[in-house]
Order: structure tokens, then C-alpha cells, then sequence
């Protein structure tokens, strides 16, 4: 069983990191290539491009400026203890014993507009850029031109036979994927919560219950959907009621 989160626009820089342990990224020279380019543009075209304020491109701006091609322990960190957010704090990846870090290692894939791919422990820099942002990368009108037969031929190489795939990202992610040539049964969680009497999918709460069910997966060493089922942090229990399809599974509380 693989499960496939998006990344976050927060991150950790600080915390000391619980493993000594890295790997490269996959598309380290396309992450590279694009960096190059992103390098190139001013403050006022990275705000434009990406709708953020003049602080955040700022910030932006000296990233690019910072990047460095090759990715070392002194200018990177593992993405799973790189990324802050909603999903991060569900994961709580600075907790997870290290005798599972192998198994996180093996079994967690984390989209992104970057890198395309990553592993947990593959070294990243720090960055700012949406898998929905509209930057033409060589003959590739966008981002999701450029990664989706990238990540798609990656994902096929490391799926092992009859291996189910999680479905924790957003929507803007998870279009990176080409899922009618993805090799795998796809399953894509859905968690729900009540508000004013009914149930609603909230954002927040959302996010965070994707983060809980890949640290519940680890946790129990889950590899079958019964089990996938009986996913039980943060006060979620599956519900048979409202689920419509065995490829969707609600999720409520």
C-alpha cells in the first residue's frame, strides 16, 4: 500500500531533525531547471504569479536567489520534516519512531510543483510553488504538462503488483497523476464532519484527518482496505452509511 499527500505552503526549519538519514530527490536537475527560471523573475512578477503579497514574494524572491542545484545536508532538509501544515500536524512526523522511518520511506509519496515527486526523506529546499501555478516550462504550457507522465511513470516503477494507492491529496494535486495509466486500484479517502447538523467536508479538519490516516496506516501497518476502515484517530469511524463507492470511503465524527 503507497498513500500520496500534497505539500505544504508552511515550513519547519528549525526543529532538530529526529534521523540523520536523506535521500536525493528524483528530479533534482528538473527541480533545478525550474528554480532557474523562477530565479529570473522580479519580486513584483513573482507576486503577480502567484497571487501573494509583496512580503511573501520578498521572501520568495530570496529563496530562488538561494537555491542551490546540488541538495546537501547544510542547504536542505527531509521533505517529511521540511513541510508544517494541516497535513504535517496529522502526520506529526518528528514523533513517528525511527523504526518506522523505513516503512514512511517505502510507503508515503508527497506531490509537488518543485520537485514533482518526493520521498520523505528525499532533501529539499526551501520553496513556494503550486502544482496549479501557470509557469510554461520548455514546451510545457504548465506545471501539470510538465510532471503528470513524469510522476505517473515514477509512481508505475515503484507500485508493486495488485498495490493499492491512498489518496490523501487535494484535488490540485492528485491532477499531477494520469489515474487512467496509474497501475493501481486508487482509493481516495473522504472525511467529513458535522456543523450545524450536517455533514460537511471542512477544509481544515480535512487536511489534518489525511495527515492522521497516514500516521494510523503506519502506526497499525495497515496494507488492506478492511483495514483502511477501521482508521479511528481523531475521533473519525468509517461510515458505511454514507458511502457510496468502496473507491471513496467516508469518514465521519
Amino acid at each position: 500500500m503507497k498513500f500520496i499527500v500534497s505539500p505544504a505552503k508552511s515550513l519547519n526549519q528549525e526543529d532538530k531533525l529526529p534521523t540523520d538519514k536523506n535521500t536525493k530527490p528524483i528530479f533534482e536537475d528538473l527541480a533545478a531547471q525550474i528554480n532557474r527560471k523562477l530565479a529570473r523573475f522580479t519580486k513584483d512578477e513573482i507576486a503577480e504569479l502567484m497571487s501573494i503579497s509583496d512580503k511573501l514574494a520578498d521572501l520568495n524572491y530570496g529563496r530562488y536567489q538561494d537555491f542551490e542545484e546540488q541538495h546537501t545536508i547544510k542547504n536542505s532538509r527531509p521533505a517529511i520534516y521540511m513541510f508544517d501544515g494541516d497535513v504535517y500536524s496529522g502526520i506529526d512526523a518528528y514523533s513517528i519512531p525511527t523504526d518506522k522511518i523505513d516503512k514512511l520511506q517505502k510507503s508515503l509519496r508527497i506531490l509537488s510543483g518543485m520537485y514533482g515527486l518526493l520521498r520523505p526523506l528525499d532533501l529539499i529546499q526551501p520553496y513556494r510553488l503550486e502544482m496549479g501555478t501557470k509557469l510554461p516550462i520548455e514546451s510545457n504550457d504548465d506545471l501539470y504538462e510538465l510532471w503528470k507522465e513524469k510522476i505517473t511513470h515514477q509512481l508505475n516503477s515503484e507500485l508493486e503488483n495488485d498495490e493499492m494507492l491512498i489518496n490523501l491529496a487535494s484535488q490540485e494535486y492528485f491532477k499531477a497523476v494520469d489515474q487512467e495509466k496509474l497501475d493501481a486500484k486508487i482509493i481516495s479517502p473522504v472525511f467529513k464532519d458535522f456543523k450545524n447538523g450536517k455533514l460537511k467536508i471542512i477544509s481544515f479538519y480535512a487536511k489534518k484527518a489525511r495527515g492522521s490516516m497516514v500516521r494510523y496506516l503506519l502506526d497499525k501497518d495497515i496494507e488492506t482496505l478492511e483495514g483502511l476502515k477501521g482508521f479511528d484517530y481523531d475521533n473519525y469511524h468509517y461510515s458505511e452509511e454514507h458511502t457510496k463507492s468502496d473507491d471513496e470511503p467516508v469518514f465521519i465524527r
